[in-house]
């Protein structure tokens, strides 16, 4: 599939990457060159605008936006329905406000212009092991994307399906999923958020604790003698098998583990 992609930051540039390893064609755009130049030396096809950027897009172009929340997406978004045209498709990988999201919706259904809100979470890993992503938008726009979705995701791996009385949709087990209509992605990734923040607050307070003891016992002042491990060996033994690696460290080697063929 021949995507667009606007914003080529660090998530942005390894989402270009992951899906020009599984031959996607991506068309780059960043305000600052040596970004668009970089990718292009990696497979993508650089413009020089974003009028450039969608006169290279087979129709109906699919354009990635994926810049800074705000003025920043909100600009882009305002350029890229000037240049487009009924059926083209506007994707918001940002982390935007979700009541953005269903105005940007409305007002570019009047211009018969689609709109996919995709909230991502993933990590320092995800160029190898994917992003969750959550996504809002027309039922059929969003089958129509699938490719690029299905892609991006970490894949099933080998991990046991949750047992459920419900049937699942069909690609959760993959890494992401239809939420809804426009808005449903970043509302769900923003409280996917609220429940992010706490766990690694908590998991950096743990940390400082183990390390405050440390550093008792290495200037002579006991701990009961403890003599504690190093804080490395420490977090590297919580992500095998722990509640703690489940839930908040994510160790790279257990992702591809449970992901072999990604």
């Amino acid at each position: 599939m021949e995507i667009g992609v606007i914003g080529l930051g660090r998530m942005g540039a390894n989402i270009v990457r992951r899906l020009i390893r599984h031959q996607h064609q991506c068309v780059v755009y960043n305000r600052t060159p040596d970004k668009v130049e970089l990718l292009e030396s990696e497979g993508a096809f650089g413009a020089t605008d974003i009028i450039d950027m969608v006169t290279k897009l087979p129709k109906p172009a699919v354009v990635w936006v994926m810049v800074t929340p705000g003025s920043a997406t909100e600009q882009t978004i305002n350029e890229l329905a000037q240049v487009m045209e009924a059926g083209d498709i506007i994707i918001d990988g940002g982390n935007s406000y979700y009541k953005d999201d269903v105005r940007r919706a409305k007002s570019l259904k009047e211009k018969g212009i689609h709109y996919v809100d995709v909230g991502i979470s993933g990590g320092v890993w995800s160029l190898e092991k994917g992003y969750c992503m959550v996504i809002g938008g027309e039922t059929e726009v969003v089958q129509y994307i699938d490719p690029i979705l299905n892609t991006l995701a970490p894949g099933v791996g080998n991990m046991p399906k949750t047992p459920r009385q419900k049937n699942q949709g069909e690609t959760s087990k993959s890494g992401y999923l239809h939420c809804g209509a426009a808005g449903a992605g970043h509302f769900v990734k923003m409280v996917h958020s609220g429940v992010e923040s706490p766990l690694m607050r908590f998991s950096a307070e743990g940390f400082d604790i183990l390390n405050h003891a440390i550093s008792q016992e290495l200037a002579a002042e006991s701990l009961y003698d403890l003599n504690i491990a190093d804080i490395a060996d420490i977090a590297e033994v919580w992500q095998w098998g722990s509640e703690i690696g489940s839930w908040v460290l994510d160790s790279p080697a257990i992702a591809l583990q449970e992901n072999p063929t990604q």
